[in-house]
């Protein structure tokens, strides 16, 4: 009823009838109330697009007005100063909102010559619209993946009225329109020294100086100034230290990720801002709930490059809340964040399930780059997950022109490294012998070497290939540049040869030099055996010291000629006696106790790929292998039941021996 009766009122005014309705918006002498209508009307003009138009007036100005000499309107019974300062305020709302809704207008548009045509038919075009129309055509183009400006957009009349209109006089520019301005030049410059950016600079400059910029506009410009100086600029340290003095609790959660940017692109300042950072960290915490995959992923990353291993309640809590995101999460994201928890060390049940269904669903449709994170993440961990190797192998097998040469090997190592044979091994492995056949050449060496190994580790012996692993070309190829072969890859190729030895008897290809030889698989950072657990360790030392008498008769992390330490070794003599561990001579046999800690094993009775391929070789020596796995030792209750134990694990199955009794 009030929208009839608003009609009716300006229909009775003489500008408003309908052949001269557009010559009253042209002319120059228009009132106040005429201004405001002109406005409304050229907005309504430009906006008539297909779908809904909601116009919508406030009740208090529907009132009835009447004419004082055919100008001035208001309402009956009020002074006029205050109907001109309600529409005043009037005008200043519906100002707000029509930037709002060109704003999201230029958002919507997906190229730069729908934003420039939406800009030449506004009939004004306020600072905070030029701002954001720049920001998009510049996001559009570098949505395309272009690094500058094509040369029909510069010469665009419109697009240059606009950079004239920006740049004129930036001082006009309110702090969101100037650093959006910044932002959008920043990536996609036409001239890195143009008078545009250096006239934006300038003024971005004299207000921070002034402390005239707030939370978002220095976390805008701080992002700005690392794309277009680099983060080694003076600048940057101020709007830190500028930064720095707010509260953090008051950032949003947008400025937040910014400053994790800023910080992320000069890891150098880390010490300089830890105080800082852990402010950050810490109010980070009540974010978690509030972030998209996308903020999740920025997040993990800045954390890793910055190596914040002190704020792993943050982590955690992030690996908490990924599980809902995984199904959302874009290729490069879901690795991101597999890598930061592989840097973090964190491994979550709930996580490894959401993963598992993930990998499983699109099996066939997943990116290779993302198949081999997911399978580094496996693998770093520790993580026996069947359904995820099972629908790597099937993937493997269907699509294995997917994946390159590094990706290949990166898919593979698992199964060793993890012993695990998954149902379609024998398609796995022919599958890959032929992609071996064909493309040897093509693979990096070193990636080449782990694959290999990796597949001895599950009795998968690369027979065919072991002559063209010893070949003097190929370990030339393996050294590269450096002075010498790195002493991981020197261990993967003597427990090779020895494979050939001990399993493949039928191999007659060349041998591998004693100079690649290693004398121990036990060796810090590049070991093929597991560390022995000490406190596991100390408990079944007490037990054999009960048991067998004396200390005297057991020798603890004994080297074999064979490059393998053994936990523990006993000697027996031909009729089954103890013999003291210094003796060398009448030894009939030997016994290996293989003290099995938690980090041997993956689960109660599945030993990692090293710790098996381990226990079969000290087997084929002629060595008599006993397994003393910890869950069975914590389920004993004294000191009795262990010697009891140990009793039954080293004579049971050797009924002539016998241990020494004084």
């Amino acid at each position: 009823m009030a929208l009839i009766t608003l009609r009716r009122n300006l229909c009775h005014l003489s500008d408003f009838r309908i052949h001269g309705a557009l010559a009253a918006l042209k002319n120059p002498r228009v009132n106040h109330v005429h201004k405001i209508v002109q406005e409304h009307l050229c907005l309504w003009f430009c906006s008539l697009q297909p779908g809904p138009a909601r116009v919508r007036f406030h009740h208090a100005h529907c009132k009835k007005f009447h004419s004082e000499n055919g100008n001035d309107l208001h309402p009956v019974g009020e002074p006029v100063f205050s109907q001109v300062h309600d529409w005043d305020r009037f005008e200043q709302t519906v100002k707000n909102v029509d930037e709002e809704m060109c704003c999201r207008r230029l958002n919507n548009l997906g190229s730069s010559g729908e934003v420039l045509r939406f800009i030449s038919t506004l009939p004004a075009l306020p600072e905070t619209v030029a701002a954001e129309a720049l920001h998009r055509i510049c996001e559009v183009e570098k949505k395309d993946g272009a690094h500058w400006l094509p040369k029909e957009i510069l010469e665009n009349s419109v697009f240059q009225a606009l950079c004239d209109q920006v740049g004129r006089d930036p001082s006009n520019l309110s702090n969101a329109g100037l650093v959006t301005a910044l932002q959008a030049l920043t990536p996609l410059q036409a001239e890195p020294q143009s008078s545009l950016l250096l006239n934006l600079l300038a003024e971005c400059q004299h207000r921070l100086e002034g402390g005239r910029l707030d939370i978002h506009s220095l976390c805008i410009l701080g992002e700005s100034l690392i794309k277009l100086q680099g983060p080694g600029c003076s600048t940057l340290e101020l709007i830190l230290c500028q930064l720095q003095g707010e509260n953090v609790e008051k950032f949003p959660p947008e400025d937040i990720l910014s400053l994790y940017r800023i910080l992320q692109a000069c890891p150098e300042k880390v010490d300089q801002h830890q105080r800082f950072l852990n402010k950050i960290n810490n109010f980070s915490l009540s974010l978690v709930p509030k972030l998209n995959p996308k903020s999740m992923s920025q997040m993990l990353t800045a954390l890793v490059v910055l190596d914040q291993t002190q704020a792993l309640p943050l982590v955690i809590k992030l690996g908490k809340y990924a599980v809902r995101h995984i199904p959302h999460f874009t290729n490069e994201e879901l690795g991101r964040v597999l890598g930061a928890f592989i840097h973090f060390g964190h491994n979550d049940r709930f996580f490894i399930e959401a993963l598992e269904q993930h990998v499983t669903s699109l099996r066939l449709t997943l990116d290779p780059e993302v198949v081999s994170k997911v399978m580094e993440y496996c693998s770093r961990k520790l993580i026996l997950s069947k359904p995820i190797l099972n629908a790597v192998a099937e993937m493997f097998v269907c699509q294995s022109e997917k994946f390159s040469p590094r990706q290949i090997s990166e898919l593979l190592e698992p199964f060793g490294k993890l012993n695990y044979l998954p149902p379609n091994a024998s398609a796995l492995f022919r599958k890959l012998e032929n992609i071996l056949f064909t493309h040897f050449n093509f693979f990096p060496p070193k990636a080449l070497l782990k694959l290999l190994h990796s597949c001895s580790l599950i009795e998968c012996h690369p027979v065919n290939f072991m002559a063209k692993l010893f070949s003097p070309y190929f370990l030339q190829q393996l050294q590269g540049e450096e002075s010498s072969l790195d002493r991981l890859s020197l261990a993967q190729l003597t427990q090779l040869f020895l494979t050939a030895v001990l399993e493949c008897p039928f191999y007659k290809g060349p041998k591998l030099l004693p100079k690649y030889q290693v004398k121990s698989f036990l060796t810090p950072c590049s070991s093929l055996e597991t560390p022995m657990d000490f406190q596991l360790y100390r408990s079944v030392m007490l037990g054999l010291i009960d048991l067998l008498g004396a200390r005297l008769y057991f020798a603890s992390k004994v080297l074999t000629p064979y490059c393998y330490t053994i936990d523990v070794e006993i000697k027996l003599d031909e009729d089954g006696f103890v013999l003291p561990f210094t003796a060398d001579e009448d030894v009939h046999r030997r016994v290996a106790l293989c003290i099995n800690g938690p980090r041997r094993c993956l689960s109660s009775k599945h030993l990692l790929g090293k710790e098996a391929t381990k226990q079969r070789h000290l087997h084929l020596l002629g060595y008599q292998v006993v397994q003393i796995p910890y869950y069975e030792i914590e389920m004993l209750k004294s000191r009795l039941e262990l010697v009891e134990y140990l009793q039954r694990k080293l004579f049971s199955q050797n009924p002539g021996s016998h241990w020494y009794q004084e």
